[in-house]
């Protein structure tokens, strides 16, 4: 896998890969997005204790889930910017902090709005809710510290440690409604041989899943491209782009 992978630890391939995925990726969450939302918007079954209320698991799920694996994805580019000193590495790091604040934004407001009529209030420091918040901070303190650096290699590996030691609130996320007693409740769709959750329901969630998957894949192409642009300006490459556009 990483014989497969080192090209792109150059800049100009990994340029050129965000580019020819970049259409692919687009069209993929526009059409999984739409499917997956006006089925589960409109033709799923009403919950029979949440009636309608519940459709907002469409949105909350998939951003809450794709929160802490974009939080992975980040720490592994860490990870290997640090072993193998791959400045793409980095560079996608970076790229992928801001959506997947985004996505712990998105995940903490609609379970907010979720919790209002189930709990009776927008907000309780439960066990779930107040590591995905710490989820948040995480993310905008890689990418302030990534920010504070002139000099953009040092600041990805200071980001990066930060990253690497922050994975650790991902387990205990995932983990909490186990360990602790939460009002969030457990899991549905990640117990794959039971889930708690009606057929019905389930597959418009997934096909949501993958749309929002997708959709984070293709901002992180598009801000990775506007990275390496940035970082690489003055490479003949780039110069060259730059005036092709130009014509």
């Amino acid at each position: 896998m990483w014989k497969w992978l080192h090209p792109y630890a150059k800049t100009e391939n990994a340029y050129q890969l965000c580019l020819t995925l970049q259409p692919w990726l687009w069209v993929g969450a526009l059409a999984c997005l739409l499917i997956g939302s006006v089925w589960g918007l409109a033709f799923a079954p009403q919950d029979y204790q949440q009636g309608d209320s519940f459709r907002i698991i469409y949105i909350h799920v998939p951003s809450a889930i794709l929160s802490m694996s974009t939080y992975v994805a980040m720490a592994v580019a860490a990870l290997v910017g640090m072993v193998w000193q791959w400045r793409t590495a980095y560079m996608a790091m970076i790229a992928m902090a801001p959506v997947g604040a985004v996505m712990t934004f998105i995940a903490l407001f609609t379970g907010a709005a979720w919790g209002k009529p189930m709990w009776g209030a927008w907000w309780v420091w439960d066990a779930r809710l107040t590591s995905e918040l710490i989820l948040l901070f995480l993310y905008i303190g890689v990418i302030a510290l990534y920010g504070t650096f002139e000099d953009k290699q040092q600041g990805g590996k200071a980001a990066g440690i930060m990253a690497l030691v922050g994975v650790i609130n991902v387990p205990i996320i995932h983990y909490s409604v186990e360990w602790w007693n939460t009002l969030h409740q457990g899991a549905t769709i990640s117990k794959f041989d039971n889930p708690s959750i009606a057929p019905e329901m389930l597959w418009p969630l997934l096909v949501n899943l993958l749309g929002f998957a997708l959709f984070i894949a293709a901002v992180t192409t598009v801000r990775l491209r506007n990275e390496i642009i940035v970082r690489e300006m003055h490479r003949p490459w780039v110069v060259k782009l730059a005036q092709k556009g130009e014509k």
